[in-house]
């Protein structure tokens, strides 16, 4: 597996420098890490049977395939890890039926689980008519109880304890006990997901960031919020991400008529706030927001990979730690200049889906820290435990 490995990474080193990829910094810096996440999850879904041939296959044909192509596999890949995830954690969690099987089989047998993504069309309210979501029955176990489980399992769990970080910021650090190999989804980011049309919703606004930390944007500009979630919980819950209400923005009568245009082209979109979701609390993998940034002379080893939930699988829901901000996530967007405005829902070609974001393993790893790149703007002031991976990556982020 090593040798196959380093095949990777020196594959990973020439495709990113690639004339075929994009002019803009921006999308050239998108697409040389789906061209990695595309390559490292391929990789995974191998298995540890891989021989040196479906290696160089999946190099080959990660220099030739389209960048929607590449996107689509790697969506693929991380929803069959995912889809094994929820089904441990069903086996974990879900009381014993045995003594209802025959019931269950001759009146409402289980529908079937289908592997790889499903982009069937279909509507995303489990509870169309309730006022309150009903909560399963799930076993009595504490978190704790049920990471061991999982690790039994899968061989891998996360738990929290202080940073080797040696900076008196680093706080707590997210670890991996047990061990995974390149391309394993390690971590989900929780949290509140806030579309463009909704960041003046997000706690704090426009100064987002002055009292939160665990705030990360992806390349759509999706914004999820993983401060309402903490450490997680001890039970399956009702969850909204709850937050106090933002303060309200001060009238200003001095503002030139360019400002006015901008606050009112970005008014949100009216909306209820939070959905209602019975999401899984004792998720032992949805702590990717305490992975801290590397110290100097130290390596990330996991990176960011969007993946969008497909709101139609309502059986593994429950484990996915996000709730979207009104209607953030399930309605089309488009860009004008700086603004960004609402075009109207789904037009039945396209399923819902959550925006939400996992972390993923850039190496093999066992019995350490998270290590994340955090590509920080370097248009702005940077904390002083920042030191930058890799400057140019940073630009071309926020270009």
């Amino acid at each position: 597996m090593a040798s196959l490995f380093n095949k990777f990474q020196q594959a990973v080193g020439v495709l990113a420098k690639s004339t075929t990829f994009a002019k803009n910094p921006r999308q050239l810096q998108f697409e040389a890490d789906i061209n990695k996440l595309f390559m490292y999850t391929s990789y995974n879904r191998l298995g540890r049977e891989a021989v040196e041939t479906d290696a160089e296959e999946i190099i080959e044909m990660a220099g030739k395939a389209t960048l929607s192509e590449q996107q689509k596999q790697v969506q693929e890949n991380i929803h069959y890890q995912v889809e094994n995830l929820c089904s441990l954690m069903d086996k974990i969690l879900l009381p014993h039926l045995s003594k209802n099987e025959s019931t269950s089989q001759s009146t409402n047998p289980p529908p079937r689980r289908q592997s790889g993504l499903t982009f069937a069309v279909g509507g995303n309210n489990a509870f169309p008519a309730a006022d309150k979501p009903l909560v399963p029955e799930t076993k009595p176990l504490r978190l704790a109880d049920v990471s061991q489980r999982l690790m039994d399992q899968i061989g891998y769990t996360l738990e929290i304890k202080p940073s080797v970080i040696p900076h008196k910021d680093a706080g707590q650090g997210c670890f991996i006990k047990g061990e995974a190999d390149v391309g394993t989804v390690l971590a989900f980011y929780p949290g509140v997901i806030y579309s463009p049309a909704f960041y003046r919703y997000i706690p704090g606004y426009p100064k987002v960031d002055a009292q939160n930390s665990y705030l990360i944007t992806r390349y759509d500009g999706t914004v999820i919020n993983a401060q309402p979630w903490g450490l997680g919980g001890e039970s399956r819950e009702v969850w909204t991400g709850s937050y106090n209400t933002p303060c309200a923005v001060k009238r200003d009568d001095n503002l030139t008529g360019s400002d006015r245009l901008w606050k009112a082209l970005s008014k949100p979109l009216q909306g209820s706030g939070k959905a209602k979701e019975v999401l899984e609390r004792r998720n032992p993998l949805a702590f990717g927001h305490l992975a801290n940034h590397p110290a100097k002379e130290m390596t990330p080893n996991v990176m960011i990979c969007p993946y969008d939930f497909p709101l139609v699988e309502k059986d593994l829901r429950t484990y996915i730690p996000n709730v979207s901000f009104g209607d953030s996530g399930q309605v089309k967007m488009k860009r004008f200049g700086s603004f960004w405005f609402k075009t109207g829902s789904n037009n039945g070609l396209d399923a819902p889906v959550l925006k939400t974001l996992v972390l993923v393993a850039t190496r093999a790893l066992c019995d350490e820290e998270l290590l994340l790149n955090y590509r920080l703007s370097n248009s702005k002031r940077r904390p002083d435990w920042y030191t930058p991976v890799n400057e140019e990556e940073d630009r071309r982020r926020w270009s």
